[in-house]
């Protein structure tokens, strides 16, 4: 390699250097902030995690407060007091107390309970749950008119809750004397394969007793169902 060759590459290799060290001058805090950035999500993340568990335990402990009380009033308004945080704890606590209201404010307690149901922001299954037990009080307030209403949009669902508000319409039928009505709805909730052996025993006890005729899903009869109950003590 002659000297002019050797020099350029001595040049080259110094503008080289040159250009790495204004680079790093210039762009050599981004690598220094990615790593802040790193390290404080990281912690901000824990931290956070760290306050929703204290929160929760928080909350637990209050609401085992609560229902240890032995009086039920005391305990319904202890309930009724806690301060919740979040759409799904604030519908669990209020179908919590709204029981502890059943014997001495029904109503009451049935419109706690579509409170729950008809809040946007809790999930469709305590929404679910609080329109069925709201609709089964007795006392609520609720016409049968508004009852059929709400449970008509259950019986449009799915799942074990659409069989329950078809047995709960089968009971408005039966009262207002639709009677050929309710066997045929109950009989449907029967033979329903999504049925549980607690909710099928009721339908065909109601069956029968109306004069009814029994429909069961194929495979099943009322002996094996009267054995399916017994062993399950329902």
């Amino acid at each position: 390699m002659s000297d002019s060759d050797s020099f350029i590459n001595e040049v080259t290799d110094e503008v080289r250097r040159e250009r790495l060290f204004s680079y790093a001058k210039r762009y050599g805090w981004i690598p220094v902030l990615a790593v802040f950035l790193i390290v404080g999500g990281a912690s901000y993340n824990e931290w956070t995690k760290a306050r929703e568990r204290a929160t929760a335990e928080d909350l637990g402990d209050t609401i085992l407060a609560a229902i240890t009380i032995e009086d039920r009033a005391e305990r319904g308004a202890a309930l009724s007091e806690i301060d919740a945080q979040g759409p799904a704890s604030r519908a669990i606590i209020d179908m919590m107390a709204a029981s502890e209201m059943l014997e001495s404010d029904p109503s009451g307690a049935a419109t706690r309970l579509l409170t729950v149901a008809d809040d946007a922001e809790v999930q469709t299954i305590y929404r679910q749950i609080a329109t069925l037990k709201a609709a089964m009080i007795d006392g609520s307030g609720l016409s049968d008119a508004e009852r059929r209403e709400r449970l008509d949009g259950l019986a449009l669902g799915t799942g074990v809750v659409r069989l329950m508000a078809e047995e709960q319409i089968a009971y408005i039928d039966i009262g207002a004397g639709d009677i050929a009505g309710a066997i045929a709805r109950l009989q449907q909730v029967s033979a329903d394969a999504e049925a549980t052996p607690g909710l099928r025993r009721r339908a065909t006890q109601v069956i029968v007793a109306l004069g009814g005729e029994l429909i069961l899903p194929e495979g099943l009869d009322a002996t094996e169902l009267n054995g399916a109950d017994t062993q399950s003590g329902e």
